[in-house]
């Protein structure tokens, strides 16, 4: 992941924390419980190994390397590392998908500018 550790998380859910419903973060949000519902950040979303989300998920930045089951729109870009699960559909400009990560789904690539001015 290449996610830089200096800059600072302004939400966290932690592994044994439930949540259903709508979650709605400003700047960088790290989730390493069960979210089901819908995520929204302006910034960046981090889904951490132990994390169990059934959630559509929309921000700018999306890591994932835990267990996801939804549709992700990124503005920016989407990274999938090991040992991460993924089933549903990502729009994003761009993708990285780790050797080894389970992917079930589709992807929409964008042009940057264009998913900019849509959404």
């Amino acid at each position: 992941m290449k996610f830089d550790r200096s800059e600072k998380i302004s939400a966290v859910i932690e592994e044994g924390c439930s949540f259903e419903g709508d979650l709605s973060f400003s700047g960088i949000a790290r989730i390493s419980g069960k979210v089901s519902g819908t995520i929204f950040s302006n910034d960046t979303v981090i889904i951490s190994d132990r994390a169990v989300i059934d959630a559509d998920i929309n921000a700018n930045i999306i890591f994932i390397s835990g267990i996801v089951k939804g549709n992700i729109n990124a503005g920016s870009r989407v990274e999938i590392v090991k040992p991460a699960r993924f089933h549903g559909t990502i729009s994003t400009p761009s993708l990285i998908v780790e050797e080894g990560v389970v992917f079930h789904g589709t992807t929409k690539m964008q042009d940057q500018n264009t998913a900019s001015t849509e959404g």
